[in-house]
């Protein structure tokens, strides 16, 4: 059994995101990097940045996330430093992986900001950290990654919470009839295909709406970003609106629970185009809120670092029980290089 004094710190890694207008060009260079994005793509992101200030709410709601933690393990234990690195934006990755190498930490938990098993929300992560430690050189600590958490009943009860008070936002006659449509990143099919993903997803879905009690739900995707030739996970969130419309649907809660944490995404995607189509199809249109720092949702992450270090109980809710702790050689593989541009 690993002991307390194994790992000396907590590492909460993210995606980034710029906190000002000029922030912006410079973030999508880092994003983009690499990858076939056209330029219109290029300026459409742009442009949604361009309707917040250019300020993504992903780093605001990391700061809070690590002030949640950090009360967290000062209440339990194991007593941990705590220190936040980002894939595409300040504080980067490499930086933060410095900072710890100079302040003598040797071995550190890593949690990423992504429940699911995908190249871009788990195997690209661990390149990242270990692209970071190999520009830090030899007193870069060690740097090990929390299991993929999806079916935690920490991660499942903080999102029938917030499809709860979605659902409350309703009259009262209605709610019984609403539809509950989850969404997620879309990524490319080929992509898809090489993780669980979708079956991820799925599961986290079944599990939230029978907690809540709610039959009427379904997946769409949102935020596609890849050219048109290339196969992308369906339905679009905006198509699926227009289908449920169809269908004789007068409200819908929409729960992003592909996402821990609002991104330009959920604000964008959902906030302002969802939402509009949802007007102009005369649907009723509430958004349930993201994890963020639901106590429930707190509490898992200690749970995790306590699995490590003390081989504690591995909860998990879905059939197939919790997942490893790191991933196996041939999992999440790229499959395209079309990945997400946020």
């Amino acid at each position: 059994m690993v002991t307390a004094l194994s790992y000396d710190a907590l590492l909460l890694v993210s995606f980034g995101g710029p906190e000002g207008m000029a922030d912006v060009e410079p973030f999508l260079d880092q994003v983009l990097r690499g990858r076939r994005v056209t330029l219109e793509r290029r300026r459409e992101v742009a442009h949604h940045y361009e309707h917040f200030g250019g300020v993504s709410p992903i780093n605001a709601q990391n700061r809070a996330l690590l002030d949640a933690l950090r009360a967290e393990l000062a209440t339990h234990s194991p007593r941990l430093s705590l220190y936040w690195g980002n894939r595409n934006w300040h504080p980067f990755l490499g930086d933060t992986i410095r900072q710890m190498a100079g302040d003598g930490i040797r071995r550190a938990l890593a949690f990423v900001t992504s429940a699911y098993s995908s190249y871009s929300g788990c195997r690209q992560y661990l390149e990242d950290i270990e692209r970071a430690r190999a520009t830090v050189g030899p007193d870069a600590p060690a740097v090990e990654k929390l299991r993929v958490f999806h079916d935690h009943p920490g991660f499942v009860e903080a999102n029938a919470d917030r499809v709860r008070e979605a659902l409350a936002a309703l009259p009262p006659a209605r709610r019984g009839a609403a539809r509950l449509v989850f969404t997620a990143h879309s990524i490319p099919a080929a992509m898809a295909a090489g993780n669980d993903y979708v079956a991820q997803l799925r599961e986290t879905c079944a599990l939230v709406a029978g907690v809540v009690e709610h039959g009427r739900w379904t997946l769409a995707y949102q935020s596609r970003s890849g050219p048109p030739e290339v196969p992308w996970l369906e339905p679009d969130i905006l198509r699926h609106l227009e289908a449920l419309q169809a269908e004789g649907a007068r409200d819908v809660v929409v729960a992003p629970v592909g996402f821990v944490s609002d991104h330009m995404e959920v604000v964008y995607d959902l906030d302002i185009e969802a939402q509009a189509r949802a007007r102009a199809l005369a649907l009723g249109f509430v958004r349930a809120g993201t994890a963020g720092t639901h106590p429930a949702f707190v509490r898992m992450i200690r749970e995790l670092v306590e699995e490590r270090v003390r081989g504690g109980q591995r909860r998990a809710l879905g059939a197939r029980g919790p997942r490893a702790d790191v991933c196996g050689p041939d999992c999440c593989a790229p499959g395209t290089m079309n990945r997400p541009a946020r």
